[in-house]
């Protein structure tokens, strides 16, 4: 099962997502519309995460570090 975290640009963290966080994410802040946040990276638009109610919110995948050894 893919795992998911959110960190917004204050620091506030969004633990376990599951494996669809912008619906985690407008559940938890009640809200019910969020817009895609792109970073570019080498001329190329890469999906980092969302904007809800004013916060930017960057999602990261949660790995568990036994699995890379």
């Amino acid at each position: 099962m893919k795992t998911t975290m959110g960190v917004d640009q204050y620091g506030q963290t969004y633990h376990n997502l599951g494996e669809h966080p912008r619906k985690a994410l407008l559940a938890k802040m009640g809200r019910k519309h969020a817009s895609k946040m792109y970073v570019d990276r080498a001329g190329k638009p890469y999906h980092t995460g969302y904007i809800i109610a004013g916060l930017w919110i960057r999602v990261y995948k949660v790995e568990d570090w036994s699995k890379a050894a």
